[in-house]
């Protein structure tokens, strides 16, 4: 048999169809709320996908430094670019 199919509003990201993403981002909840739901509903997935495992590795925590050193990156950047013309003699 097959499945009933999804309604729009609680399908995931990954399953739309470009053709539906307006639709769906405009059901989507943009109140405080829905938003820190939104973010605790990702961290949860994330914890449990790559932190909270039986035979852990190193993925999720270098996923984590590899994320960290991008944004010190990005935050110094214009300092960077900034020393990068200057010459030194």
């Amino acid at each position: 048999m097959a499945q009933p199919p999804v309604p729009l509003k609680d399908m995931k990201l990954m399953d739309v169809k470009l053709g539906q993403l307006p639709t769906w981002l405009a059901m989507r909840d943009y109140t405080p709320g829905g938003i820190v739901g939104a973010v605790r509903r990702g961290y949860d997935r994330y914890y449990n996908k790559y932190i909270n495992v039986r035979k852990g590795g190193l993925g999720g925590i270098s996923m984590l430094l590899a994320s960290y050193v991008v944004i010190s990156y990005i935050w110094s950047y214009s300092h960077i670019k900034h020393d990068r013309h200057r010459r030194y003699h």
